[in-house]
């Protein structure tokens, strides 16, 4: 599989914009700019890196979650996965992962670590780093 992204930036650093386009057409012409990336608190603007970065990873890790628990003959109603990214000093510092999950016939101590084991061999966590930290709750 191949994936295609077209970023565009005109101008300077911290004066210029740009726009990304996305190959399914999720997103088209999708703004971002130095005001994005750190003077955007509400993210109304537009996006930035960082906040692709983690909203891949969240969804890498709920599909390998999902595909984990299968093979355990687990299947899951909901998997709702927040990812908090730390950005410190120009480095990617820690994403921590907040799951909620509802899933049948599975206790807090077995989710855990089939979470673990999914975040630990989700294709998206593999290729990032920095510290990957998760935090497991069943509803």
């Amino acid at each position: 599989m191949k994936r295609e992204v077209n970023a565009i930036w005109e101008g300077g650093g911290s004066e210029g914009t740009g726009h990304l386009n996305v190959q399914s057409g999720a997103f088209k012409d999708m703004p971002y700019s130095f005001k994005t990336r750190f003077e955007n608190e509400n993210g109304k603007l537009g996006t930035n890196p960082e906040e692709l970065i983690a909203s891949a990873l969240a969804g890498c890790f709920n599909m390998k979650l999902a595909f984990v628990l299968n093979e355990a003959d687990i299947y899951p109603k909901q998997l709702n996965t927040k990812a908090l990214l730390t950005f410190q000093d120009g480095v990617i510092k820690l994403i921590e992962l907040f799951l909620s999950g509802n899933v049948p016939r599975i206790n807090q101590e077995k989710f855990a670590e089939l979470a673990e084991e999914a975040k630990n061999n989700c294709p998206v966590s593999g290729v990032l780093n920095c510290e990957i930290k998760l935090n497991s709750t069943l509803i």
